[in-house]
């Protein structure tokens, strides 16, 4: 009997709730076993015990933006993969100042349609 296969945990963050449990649905149709958070700060903490493979968040967040969240991730998580989403401007100063500090992240433009993000993760 061959194993089971292990599906590949997903932590989706979006401090809009219909987004990431849409996301969230999407991913889990699609063989993946994705969890929802609502905000940065709450993804940090459940990928602590979660122990995601891959990380897809917003960048504009209200308590903790998603590049803080995902910089916070890797550096426990160094192999989770990052996948970040945004619709807003001010996510290019973010992301210039997380390059500044050595990170380079994904981003997807919002609306994100599904096929577009499922054929990344599986990259």
């Amino acid at each position: 009997m061959s194993e089971p296969k292990v599906k590949p945990k997903v932590l989706v963050a979006d401090d809009e709730r219909v987004i990431a449990d849409t996301l969230s649905i999407i991913l889990n149709q699609a063989g993946f076993e994705a969890t929802a958070v609502y905000s940065g700060e709450k993804a940090v903490e459940t990928a602590k015990t979660l122990k995601p493979d891959m990380l897809i968040s917003d960048v504009i967040m209200t308590d903790m933006n998603g590049i803080d969240a995902a910089i916070k991730i890797r550096g426990m998580l160094p192999s989770c993969k990052i996948l970040l989403f945004s619709g807003q401007a001010a996510t290019a100063d973010l992301l210039d100042r997380a390059r500044v500090q050595g990170h380079e992240f994904e981003i997807l433009a919002k609306p994100v349609h599904p096929q577009d993000l499922l054929a990344r993760l599986r990259s």
